[in-house]
């Protein structure tokens, strides 16, 4: 028997927007890692990226440097 596929409780740490972007910092409870979600209201795209803990903050206030181009 298969054990059940576990989803990853995402909790948002800190959020900010400034000029139709949003930028927020999520942590993954059960994997315990963090991401980035940047969101463009303008063009409807939404980014994300995953990040280590020691980079977080630098992430947040730096998506666009940790999002692949």
């Amino acid at each position: 028997m298969m054990a059940p596929m576990t989803q990853h409780e995402e909790i948002e740490l800190a959020t900010r927007k400034n000029a139709g972007v949003e930028v927020k910092l999520i942590w993954r409870k059960n994997a315990d890692d963090l991401k980035i979600v940047v969101a463009d209201e303008r063009t409807g795209e939404t980014y994300e990226a995953g990040v280590s803990a020691d980079r977080g903050l630098d992430a947040f206030y730096h998506p666009f440097a940790y999002l692949a181009p």
